[in-house]
């Protein structure tokens, strides 16, 4: 069975690899499901990992299968299951157990290990193979409508937990009605971040680098939001047109742009970063004292979010039904390139070194689904 994959640590490595068939007598229990990849999405953190920057491989495989985007049809299931049959789509989560009491607790996305298991990222082979077998709580069914653009899933779901976390910590508050947000960065995390704040009715401002000239600023003036180009306008005048900044979703992993966010967030607003920043860079004209006084007075939040769980792709299957029906035909123009096969590997990866246009990459692997 072929497979996309690398050598971690070692930059280009990207080759095409082969992976015994999978069993669905492998999984405990009964409760094993076994899927053709019908298509995957990549991203940074795939051409990261071909450069060397992190990744690792499973015990006692010598290269690391990538892809952690996947999107899945069914082919058997195991006597123990019953939430999915084959024929189902379905989308695997990322994140697998390990031994902190948040993993224990089904949090694996908030675990405090140091040592954590990735599918396609780390300890754990990734989708970008022909079929996967793996335990069903971690398939998230998909319905037949969402079949074009379900490949969007595990993103969206980055962007649900964080803005769930937003709304859970502000239960402090006994009651917390935002009502206008802004996204910090226009590529798929901000389009799709945008998107789900827009099916929550929230008023909001995109703010991105790329002029507004791009296809980028028109997706996101699609759903209804405002887009405001870092060469036109600072976040300062966006923020002050807005009115008071109830929410700020940062989706750039530019370290200098949050400190700005921390300054422009409004009176018990909530700041959710889920960008990496790569690099030792430091910001300079930080206004320090102005930021400490403005989150103490104001009650303002600041929160890391990573990763995912699974109520977060449940929710992501809903607010993307949302959009299909809102917005007919959105979430398919983010899809803007697409690699046929696991064999043009060298094309995704030249496709995400080069590429200055493109929203998403999809690797397709059984364009046509069940017996295909």
């Amino acid at each position: 069975m072929k497979a996309i994959a690398v050598h971690p640590g070692q930059p280009g490595s990207i080759h095409l690899a082969e992976l015994p068939e999978p069993r669905i007598e492998q999984i405990e229990d009964g409760r094993g499901v076994l899927a053709r990849v019908l298509r995957v999405g990549v991203d940074a953190t795939d051409r990261e990992i071909n450069d060397g920057e992190y990744g690792e491989a499973p015990r006692g495989s010598e290269f690391l299968v990538l892809g952690h985007e996947s999107f899945c049809q069914v082919e058997a299931v195991g006597p123990a299951v019953t939430e999915i049959a084959p024929g189902d789509y379905v989308v695997f989560t990322v994140r697998r157990p390990g031994t902190s009491i948040y993993d224990r607790m089904g949090l694996q996305d908030m675990t405090t290990d140091e040592t954590y298991f990735e599918r396609g990222i780390s300890r754990l082979h990734g989708y970008l193979t022909e079929r996967v077998a793996d335990h069903v709580d971690f398939a998230v069914k998909v319905p037949p409508t969402l079949e074009r653009v379900g490949v969007l899933l595990e993103p969206t779901s980055v962007v649900e937990k964080a803005i769930r976390q937003a709304y859970k910590i502000q239960e402090r508050l006994g009651v917390w009605r935002p009502r206008r947000a802004i996204v910090l960065g226009a590529g798929t995390l901000g389009l799709l971040a945008t998107m789900a704040l827009r099916v929550r009715g929230l008023e909001v401002v995109t703010f991105a680098r790329s002029p507004r000239s791009t296809p980028n600023a028109g997706m996101v003036e699609a759903v209804g939001a405002r887009y405001v180009s870092a060469k036109e306008q600072s976040l300062k005048q966006a923020a002050l047109a807005l009115g008071n900044v109830d929410l700020i979703v940062e989706a750039t992993g530019f370290s200098p742009l949050v400190f700005e966010g921390m300054e422009r967030l409004g009176k018990n607003g909530v700041l959710v970063l889920t960008g990496i920043a790569a690099g030792d860079r430091q910001a300079d004209a930080v206004h320090a004292d102005h930021i400490l006084q403005g989150f103490v007075l104001g009650n303002k939040i600041v929160v890391g979010s990573v990763n995912a769980s699974r109520a977060d792709f449940e929710q992501g299957v809903s607010d993307l039904a949302m959009a299909e029906a809102l917005w007919p035909g959105w979430l398919a123009r983010l899809l803007t390139h697409r690699v046929q096969g696991l064999e043009r590997h060298e094309e995704m990866i030249r496709l995400l070194t080069e590429s200055k246009d493109a929203i998403k990459i999809v690797v397709e692997i059984h364009p046509g689904g069940a017996g295909a």
